[in-house]
């Protein structure tokens, strides 16, 4: 019979990184293989100058974005053709299954705060190759 762990609090501290199927590095946060979280995760994004993701989505999960610092210009919808500049201090909601890509404009990086409603970052990311020419930076 399996063992059932208790749930705990924990507090995390970002030290490394990991790379990104979208083309960013994040630091390490909240997530199931470092907290066993179950339905949220949560970690920092800092986009250098000049930054680009990959034209992706997440499948199957919701994502807030808080802005720490600087700003990302983010294209989004099926062909990408609607355009935001999320600044410090603001919110900003990708619904699930919504394409997008992201980038950093300026010669100054851009920070942020991200949270998605699956606690695997990672597993419900999906690459769109076919959009990347649409966005020309």
């Amino acid at each position: 019979m399996a063992e059932e762990r208790k749930a705990e609090c924990r507090v995390v501290r970002p030290g490394g990184t990991y790379d990104g199927k979208q083309g960013f590095s994040y630091f390490e946060g909240i997530a199931r293989e470092s907290v066993g979280a179950s339905g949220i995760c949560m970690h920092l994004l800092t986009i250098p100058p000049g930054g680009r993701a990959k034209a992706h989505m997440h499948e199957s999960h919701e994502t807030a974005i808080y802005m720490l610092s600087g700003e990302a210009h983010t294209w989004y919808g099926e062909r990408l053709e609607n355009h935001v500049v999320v600044r410090a201090g603001e919110m900003f909601y990708i619904p699930a299954g919504v394409p997008h890509l992201p980038a950093n404009l300026s010669d100054a990086p851009a920070s942020a705060v991200i949270a998605r409603t699956d606690p695997h970052e990672q597993e419900s990311v999906v690459l769109l190759p076919h959009l990347e020419a649409l966005v020309a930076i």
